[in-house]
């Protein structure tokens, strides 16, 4: 009992001391660094104006943040790290620079990383509680066709490599505490991996995109701003909205279009049982398929990340060699930023079957982001209720702090409360203490 009242203060001071110190820091907009000559453009929770290390400027028209083109023009932001080192900076000042060359010339971007996520349960039912793995991506992008007009044609190319340093990886870390749903999302023990190889196509001056092979839809579907595992939450359930049955990565079609500068929609079927451990096998349980659509408005194309408010409708076929019946759902999902820094979201969706971890699930929350440096803090809130009317409803607390230490590294603490774990009756609440740790090159 003791040990429980310490967690719960020690959390409370966490979230107390987590906004104490954003609310206090300045955010007058002069503060804000100017753009290189390499372009600009809208920067997600940030300035307006954005320096890039190797030009990967263009952001994605419909793809979110962890998507490749989303991760390539991240990561090749210029950040603004509490500390600097310039012999660490200037060796990868060469390969910025070969980079930069290979855009140029060849219309080829690449970008990398190495992450690891230790967690710690406060308490387990099965015979671990702590867990950890690392994860090596790399992202590449090959634009062949049309790279002087909007109209661009490019394969796209991710491959992982994700292994635990325990016995059990994060993502398996949940039903430990006998809690239905994902602690720590992307953090498994799956080997080398390649979720995404399509080809993407701009059509009508850009307006229109056509996206056709191998890609995680969890990264075009139903996407905010924040969503990205490597650098905001680490809870599937904050970062997603779990009452969509949101499958792995596997082959299918995607299509987006911009029918004015505000309005703009989204759809694309793929392989039902597409796993990102697959082997590239095309359809191997026959023609089942997942189908979504999704149609959103913002002021503008750039603000689409910043503030959006969306609808999604999704259906999903019955499953036979997994023995899973069809399901399906509406999911709606808005998130506004104020100020440059400021950006509350919320989610909500409901559905029918047994496919989603949830069939009806809330979200709301918050994230900041600091002027003076890249540092990013969030807080988000989960209710959803389990397609098992036996189990109890689960409520999910996260709250993090991405320390931005060097230009390209960064690490991120966090908590996590699972308030009444539905496979844990015994439990109403465990605690998940995590420690992210980023480099990109």
């Amino acid at each position: 009992m003791n040990g429980e009242r310490r967690m719960n203060r020690s959390f409370c001071a966490f979230v107390v001391a987590l906004f104490l110190v954003v609310s206090v820091v300045p955010t007058q907009a002069q503060e804000c660094e100017g753009a290189s000559a390499t372009g600009k453009t809208s920067d997600v929770l940030t300035c307006p104006e954005v320096e890039y290390k190797a030009g990967y400027a263009t952001r994605p028209r419909f793809g979110g943040p962890n998507s490749p083109e989303g991760q390539l023009e991240e990561d090749d932001r210029v950040t603004k790290p509490a500390f600097r080192f310039p012999a660490i900076d200037n060796i990868f000042e060469a390969w910025r620079q070969w980079k930069r060359r290979q855009n140029e010339d060849h219309g080829f971007q690449l970008t990398g990383h190495y992450a690891t996520l230790a967690q710690s349960l406060s308490s387990s039912i099965g015979g671990e509680d702590k867990a950890s793995s690392g994860v090596v991506r790399t992202t590449a992008k090959w634009t062949l066709v049309g790279r002087d007009t909007p109209n661009t044609g490019s394969i796209v190319f991710m491959i992982d490599h994700r292994h635990a340093f325990r016995d059990i990886a994060p993502g398996a870390l949940a039903g430990q505490a006998g809690y239905i749903g994902l602690t720590g999302t992307l953090f498994t023990d799956v080997g080398w991996v390649i979720p995404n190889l399509n080809w993407q196509q701009g059509l009508n001056g850009g307006d229109s995109g056509l996206l056709i092979g191998r890609y995680d839809p969890n990264d075009y579907m139903n996407i905010l701003g924040y969503t990205n595992p490597w650098t905001t939450f680490s809870n599937v359930a904050i970062l997603l909205e779990p009452s969509v049955a949101f499958p792995d990565s596997g082959w299918g079609v995607g299509a987006g279009h911009w029918f004015s500068k505000q309005w703009y929609a989204i759809a694309g079927f793929n392989d039902a049982n597409g796993k990102v451990t697959d082997d590239l096998n095309f359809f191997d349980g026959g023609p089942e398929f997942f189908k979504w659509a999704h149609v959103g408005w913002s002021p503008s194309k750039d603000d689409r990340y910043l503030k959006n408010v969306h609808v999604m409708v999704w259906n999903v076929d019955d499953r036979e060699d997994a023995g899973i019946e069809s399901a399906e759902g509406l999911a709606v999902a808005a998130n506004w930023t104020f100020d440059d820094r400021w950006m509350p979201f919320v989610r909500a969706g409901w559905s029918d079957g047994v496919a989603p971890l949830y069939n009806r699930s809330a979200t709301l929350g918050l994230i900041r982001k600091f002027i003076r440096r890249s540092d990013l803090v969030g807080l988000a809130l989960n209710w959803g209720r389990p397609p098992d009317e036996s189990l109890r409803d689960q409520t999910t607390v996260e709250a993090f702090w991405r320390f931005q230490f060097s230009q390209n590294l960064a690490i991120t603490p966090s908590v996590q409360l699972l308030a009444d774990p539905a496979l844990n009756p015994e439990e109403d609440k465990v605690w998940v203490y995590s420690l992210r740790a980023r480099l990109t090159f």
